[in-house]
């Protein structure tokens, strides 16, 4: 499937009984440079990084490609996780996502009227 090797995600999730706590490996990232968005109830994760840095030697345009790379992994959540549920902590290369459990209570919201005969 055509990617480099080290261009994966190295993502741990563990289940608690209040919701999920994701690890996932992004050595060699600064913060400003990982993007974590919530959408219809996938939380995307995206790092990139000095994605088509072009240097000028001597009037000629040098790409630098090695250093460029960009990632992303997406997980389901459901869509009764709020954006500001999620908590998400970057230290020591490792991005620490938190994402609570949450039930779509939807049907218990439900009002029935009593028939009365």
């Amino acid at each position: 499937y055509g990617k480099h090797a080290g261009h994966e995600m190295k993502t741990d999730v563990r289940e608690t009984e209040s919701g999920y706590e994701v690890d996932i490996d992004l050595p060699g990232f600064k913060k400003d440079e990982i993007n974590v968005e919530l959408n219809n109830g996938y939380l995307s994760i995206s790092a990139a990084k000095g994605l088509d840095k072009e240097e000028k030697k001597e009037g000629k345009y040098i790409r630098k490609e090695r250093y460029a790379g960009s990632m992303s992994r997406s997980f389901y959540v459901g869509d009764a996780i709020k954006q500001e549920d999620v908590k998400a902590k970057y230290e020591d290369g490792i991005l620490r996502l938190s994402v609570p459990k949450k039930e779509a209570k939807a049907v218990e919201n439900k009002k029935y009227i009593a028939i009365e005969g």
